[in-house]
């Protein structure tokens, strides 16, 4: 039985004051009886406040990104190991926004997803199409490529600790959501390529819907077989609303 995984992706947004009233109103609003895990993935800047905030508790901390390099003369970045020094469990690799406005390449998002599970964390994989690819009938040859990559590096045995979040580009920020149908048929694609390589990895692997997640649509998009929880963006950074997608998870 797969647990349902709910984390909230915040993207370029926080202040002190803004982490600390977020974190307090999500923690008195899950319920105790609650099947989801949570977790939540601050700016970097924000991760030692978040971890002390929530130690001692049963929110989980994740980072949005990682260096793909390891240590060295790479002004800016933050890696892998530095993170998990802040008591991180999960790092978000290849957003859409990374991988659209930054540019990163499959090679990249896949170097990244190897820095993560060498730092003994667990990495986010996220893959998906954009509008012009689904019109165009190309999404699984999409999907295909980006799990290929990390599939080449790290082998089918890389995502026995991961997770994937299916996240079309075209519903990131737009308030257009993928149907629950479109969605599982996706999520139902990307098990079955794993199924293909490893049946148990596949089986037990937590593969996440990204895409305008909202309390209004959560239930009907989490209720699907192969849907096992949201990487949520803006729904995220509003209390009530997250801990109303995480008790649609479970």
């Amino acid at each position: 039985m797969r647990k349902p995984l709910v984390a909230g992706n915040w993207k370029l947004n926080g202040s002190t004051e803004m982490v600390s009233a977020l974190l307090s109103g999500i923690s008195q609003r899950l319920s105790t009886s609650r099947n989801a895990e949570v977790a939540v993935c601050p700016p970097f800047i924000y991760l030692e406040q978040a971890r002390q905030q929530l130690e001692g508790g049963e929110i989980a901390l994740g980072a949005q990104d990682c260096s793909d390099q390891q240590a060295g003369a790479y002004t800016g970045e933050v890696s892998a190991e530095m993170i998990r020094e802040f008591g991180c469990r999960y790092i978000i690799v290849g957003h859409s926004e990374r991988r659209h406005i930054y540019m990163e390449s499959d090679a990249m998002v896949a170097t990244k997803f190897d820095r993560v599970r060498e730092s003994r964390m667990m990495p986010i994989l996220c893959v998906g199409e954009t509008l012009e690819e689904r019109e165009e009938g190309r999404t699984q040859a999409v999907i295909s490529r980006q799990l290929d990559a990390v599939l080449d590096r790290s082998g089918t045995a890389g995502f026995r600790d991961a997770v994937i979040a299916y996240e079309p580009v075209w519903a990131i920020g737009t308030g257009k959501t993928a149907t629950p149908d479109q969605a599982q048929q996706v999520h139902a694609f990307i098990r079955g390529k794993l199924a293909g390589l490893d049946e148990e990895i596949a089986a037990r692997i937590r593969i996440l819907y990204g895409g305008s997640v909202k309390p209004e649509n959560a239930r009907s998009l989490l209720q699907e077989n192969d849907i096992d929880g949201g990487l949520i963006g803006g729904a995220a950074l509003k209390a009530e609303d997250f801990a109303a997608i995480v008790a649609a998870g479970g």
